[in-house]
């Protein structure tokens, strides 16, 4: 015997699924670097046990092709007696399974791919994230006794498009570091 009904259940079943997926939240997706993608310079100042240092701080962010972006940051440190420090790092991000966040190829692999840092080899293990108008970059290292400390960079844009620096420091999750700065977006790409 024939169900005449089962058509009707069908188009029922049919237009129950079709509303859920309209009304049902859609998966997130990764937020775009092409707001932070330029050049900045500017300065900060460092407030490590209430001793003040200036620091120059030059920033670069570009866009890969392969939906990843590349940073390149120097840090130049006046030191009290007049010497300076120069510190640079360039880091490039690749896009990962979870939105909004981007693991990092830091090193050239066994067979010339770009991988990330070992931790446990005293490399640090980066990784970034994308949060509205805030590009944050976490640093983890592995310590020699086990411990560990963390490096944590927020980059927000302003309304202007210039960027506001927040660095902080960890070790074994006590504060011993605070940097903030501004700098000011010196071109796009």
């Amino acid at each position: 015997m024939i169900n005449v009904y089962a058509p009707k259940k069908a188009l029922g079943l049919l237009g129950v699924l079709l509303i859920m997926c309209l009304v049902a939240p859609q998966s997130a997706q990764a937020a775009s670097i092409t707001p932070f993608v330029g050049d900045y310079h500017g300065t900060s100042i460092d407030n490590a046990e209430e001793e003040l240092q200036a620091r120059d701080l030059d920033v670069k962010i570009k866009e890969t092709d392969r939906g990843g972006f590349i940073i390149d940051w120097s840090t130049v440190i006046h030191k009290a007696d007049g010497r300076e420090k120069n510190v640079s790092l360039s880091i490039e991000f690749f896009a990962t399974d979870r939105p909004d966040i981007y693991g990092s190829a830091m090193r050239s692999g066994l067979f010339g791919k770009r991988v990330p840092n070992d931790p446990l080899q005293g490399e640090p293990f980066v990784w970034a994230r994308i949060v509205d108008k805030t590009l944050t970059v976490h640093a983890l290292y592995i310590t020699d006794d086990g411990g560990y400390e963390m490096q944590v960079y927020e980059r927000s844009l302003d309304e202007k498009g210039d960027m506001d620096l927040v660095f902080k420091r960890f070790r074994d999750g006590e504060p011993i570091r605070d940097v903030t700065g501004n700098l000011q977006r010196q071109s796009k790409y």
